[in-house]
């Protein structure tokens, strides 16, 4: 696979399963940003030392994957991606959950609003946290207007963000691995 092809030089790409659209369609914002929000985790997985927290930041990342190919899909080719590839699912979300439900056990939520910025890794957590809540946001638009098929997209998101800042929490204050 060559690393360029020239074909979106003219500012256009091409949907998974689908047409061309230009690079500014409500598709590529969204999963745009998830893939901003992966690299953000992929920056935290590197700066933790808890290997809780980098195993569950790398699920997340290929979750992501995932999730991001549901998002370059148009809607009437949702069935055909199924078929073959993984999509998010409720499993998935409640993965997510019983994580946050683990950490919440150890780590005690906070009164006021968390500044971030206590450690490296999970100031890099909260970045991901924010990449991820404004990738909901573009979801969101893409779901209103009849685009996004697998509601489990909405919840997977939703979650992991809370558990992105549960997260940081237990970096910052979770028990050594």
């Amino acid at each position: 696979m060559k690393t360029f092809n020239k074909r979106g030089d003219g500012g256009e790409t091409s949907l998974f399963l689908g047409p061309r659209v230009p690079k500014s369609d409500a598709h590529c914002e969204a999963y745009g940003t998830i893939d901003e929000a992966v690299s953000a985790m992929g920056l935290a997985r590197s700066l933790s030392a808890k290997s809780g927290v980098r195993s569950l930041l790398l699920a997340a990342q290929k979750d992501l994957f995932v999730l991001a190919a549901e998002l370059a899909t148009p809607p009437q080719s949702h069935d055909q991606l199924a078929q073959k590839y993984p999509v998010i699912t409720g499993s998935d979300v409640q993965r997510l959950e019983d994580a946050i439900v683990d950490m919440e056990k150890t780590v005690r939520m906070p009164a006021s609003f968390v500044v971030p910025g206590d450690s490296p890794a999970s100031a890099a957590i909260h970045v991901a946290r924010a990449m991820v809540r404004r990738a909901e946001r573009r979801v969101v638009a893409l779901r209103e207007d009849g685009q996004v098929p697998n509601p489990e997209v909405m919840r997977y998101l939703n979650r992991l963000a809370d558990v992105l800042f549960t997260l940081a929490l237990y970096e910052e204050t979770g028990p050594a691995e």
